[in-house]
């Protein structure tokens, strides 16, 4: 189910790996290039850093909330464009809620984004529903998608 406005976009899927793997996979680097569109993706309680293929600076960020196997929130940056570049930070939140028959509840919350309609565009439908796509099939089966 995806719901949009201008200013929160809320994504969910149900992924058949145990919250630690989730986690795993989405505070890593070694994980996120395998799903991300290849960016080398870290977050820790120190902050949200993502890296493009050749090592640029993708995106940077404050983690507020570091809560793990269960929830992450950090600041969305998207400096791989100059005009997603030039807008306000928002912000995106990973809940990560175990359900009975070995799965987990994986829901995106990407809001924040009132003053940034570009990055808003740039996200919604196929953007975060490839990466969160990605992540499930690499989850499930161990290849990506592409």
């Amino acid at each position: 189910m995806t719901t949009t406005t201008s200013a929160t976009q809320i994504y969910r899927v149900f992924i058949k790996a145990s919250p630690e793997r989730i986690w795993q996979a989405i505070t890593t680097p070694e994980a996120t290039e395998r799903y991300f569109h290849r960016a080398r993706i870290t977050n820790t309680r120190d902050g949200h850093i993502a890296r493009g293929p050749d090592g640029s600076n993708w995106g940077d960020g404050a983690v507020t909330v570091f809560d793990p196997p269960r929830r992450l929130v950090h600041e969305w940056r998207s400096l791989y464009d100059p005009d997603l570049a030039e807008e306000k930070t928002s912000r995106v939140t990973w809940e990560i809620e175990p359900q009975d028959g070995g799965y987990c509840k994986l829901t995106l919350t990407h809001d924040q984004l009132d003053d940034s309609p570009k990055t808003a565009e740039s996200v919604f439908g196929d953007g975060w529903m490839f990466v969160l796509s990605g992540l499930k099939t690499l989850l499930e089966t161990g290849e990506p998608l592409s």
